[in-house]
């Protein structure tokens, strides 16, 4: 059976041999096409209309905040909030607090900070001396002034010395290639203005960081070739470049997906590999260390895919709060992916208890992905703290590192910064018209849903419910507009990015489930549509019930086929 991904390439037909950079032009950057001898008309006509989308894309990142046709749905310029938190993000209301209480507890906070900046400003002045190797790791755990922030993850990550290494301009090379060739650069531009919509860097269309933003993934895409682009990576260089500048964060994405420590290449490949494990070990972990929080949430069908997708997939970003994450990624930058598990193991065990007194799905789900994000219920020592335990506990239970071991498709297989020949399909968005017996079934389901979403929709507008009232009590905070709905077409398996497909709330795909269950998983993906310049990276789809398609370990993937 002949399989293509995002290259073209057959399971019959391996990849031709890459091109290493250096050789392109003489160390310039080449064009990948193919000869139009090989083309028909019809293609050509397409490529060419694929070339001018991603040339206007970039012109558009080019121009800035100078475009004058940017829509007032892109940019929510007259947006009213009242205050920015320290890490940029706006919010519409204050906090309701003791006005009085709250000052004195700030005034306490900077002044502990204070004195810890000066610590850490005399440790990475001294980097490599034995006192900072013996303290390093405590004052870790203690957090890292947020001023010192970016000089610290610089020195975990050694991203210095990954620049020099570098035979030349790489970044600005990968860049050049992006404009010529990449296929993601559609999918690429549809994220980044939903990334952090209320964050001061990146709330307004094409601003400075969120420009930033598209350079670094366009030019990640051409630069680790396997990998392209995924949804989840905007969201882990978006935080990035909250410290760094944009070519280093070019670099620490890298070192994050590519560095044996951390190995988050194999949670945006095709298969989603480490994903797979990541889930698996975390219901051992459930198993062994939490048998009766288990055995509710298996009682409640809350399977791990419903709630721990971000915490592995971008490090836990927008499942807890901000500063909280930033700690977690302090210590996940120090000690590697081991924290990913632990920390995932201590939400469930700090919050058991409450988790154990909830009776239905919706209700332990909505707490996990949305209540924890917006008061987690500790402060963020107390969770560090109980995450040290963790991974002590599970240090002596021998489950701290995550099992089965890394595979060799988790890790990169070819050299990055070498040119692969991009298919006519790839290069022209077109989508494989031929779907396995699966796919079928699965476009047969969208449609029965459709029609039973829209009958329902028709019903409660009919009896009144006209505004925006959903059963069960459900709130509304689903973005897509009617026009998403219509885009549930039958080719939608096979335009989709990398991700779960977003479903509407009333679905009744998982048995047993309410509605609103899928709630759970509608804030990780979105739809992405159009035919030029599809991307072409598998995608994960949840359908019927898990425990129909999927064993105890996997979920469902569903290669998109151009």
């Amino acid at each position: 059976m002949t399989r293509y991904d995002r290259y073209g390439v057959s399971s019959e037909a391996q990849q031709k041999p890459s091109t290493p950079l250096a050789t392109l032009n003489g160390g310039g950057v080449g064009t990948i096409t193919k000869t139009a001898a090989t083309m028909t008309d019809e293609e050509s006509i397409l490529l060419e209309r694929a070339n001018a989308e991603r040339d206007e894309i970039f012109q558009r990142y080019d121009r800035g905040r100078d475009n004058s046709n940017i829509d007032s749905w892109e940019d929510p310029l007259f947006e009213v909030y009242t205050q920015a938190d320290r890490y940029g993000f706006l919010h519409p209301e204050q906090p309701s607090t003791d006005r009085g209480a709250s000052k004195q507890s700030d005034k306490h906070n900077t002044k502990i900070e204070m004195e810890r900046v000066k610590k850490w400003v005399k440790m990475h002045r001294s980097w490599d001396s034995a006192s900072t190797k013996e303290n390093l790791q405590r004052r870790i755990m203690k957090g890292i002034p947020d001023r010192m922030r970016s000089a610290i993850w610089h020195q975990l990550l050694q991203i210095k010395q990954v620049r020099r290494a570098q035979p030349g301009p790489v970044y600005e090379q990968m860049l050049l290639l992006a404009r010529q060739c990449s296929p993601d650069i559609r999918q690429i531009d549809f994220d980044v203005n939903r990334q952090f919509r209320n964050h001061i860097f990146y709330r307004e269309r094409y601003s400075v960081k969120q420009t930033s933003l598209f350079r670094v993934l366009a030019a990640y895409s051409m630069y680790n070739t396997e990998v392209g682009y995924c949804q989840g990576m905007s969201t882990v260089a978006a935080v990035l470049l909250m410290y760094f500048d944009e070519e280093d964060a070019f670099w620490a994405l890298d070192i994050l997906l590519t560095n044996a420590r951390y190995a988050m290449h194999g949670l945006y490949i095709v298969g989603f590999p480490k994903l797979m494990r990541c889930l698996a070990h975390h219901d051992r972990i459930l198993a062994k260390c939490l048998p009766k929080l288990k055995k509710h949430l298996d009682k409640h069908e809350v399977h791990s895919v419903l709630y721990a997708l971000k915490w592995f997939f971008v490090i836990f970003i927008e499942r807890i709060p901000f500063s909280l994450c930033l700690r977690i990624w302090d210590i996940y930058m120090m000690f590697g992916q081991r924290v990913l598990t632990a920390m995932a193991y201590t939400i469930l065990k700090m919050h058991k208890v409450k988790l154990q007194r909830m009776k239905d799905m919706d209700q332990i789900t909505d707490f996990l992905q949305t209540s924890l994000h917006k008061q987690f219920g500790y402060d963020d020592d107390s969770v560090i703290k109980a995450l040290q335990g963790s991974m002590d506990e599970l240090k002596r239970l021998k489950l701290l590192t995550l099992q089965p071991p890394t595979s060799p498709n988790e890790l990169p297989s070819l050299p990055r910064g070498h040119t692969v020949e991009l298919s006519t399909n790839a290069m022209i968005g077109h989508r494989n018209e031929l779907f396995n017996d699966r796919e079928v079934a699965l476009k047969e389901k969208i449609a029965l849903y459709r029609s039973e979403s829209k009958n329902e929709e028709d019903e409660q507008y009919n009896n009144g419910n006209i505004n925006g009232e959903y059963a069960h009590g459900e709130e509304e905070d689903d973005e897509r507009t009617e026009k998403d709905y219509d885009d549930i077409t039958e080719d939608t398996v096979s335009q989709m990015h990398t991700g779960l497909i977003r479903l509407p709330k009333q679905s009744q795909m998982f048995k047993g489930a309410s509605t609103g269950s899928l709630r759970t998983i509608q804030s990780f993906t979105t739809f992405a549509t159009g035919t030029s310049l599809a991307t072409s990276l598998n995608s994960l789809v949840i359908i019927d019930s898990i425990d129909e398609y999927c064993d105890n370990e996997h979920i469902i993937e569903e290669s998109t086929r151009l």
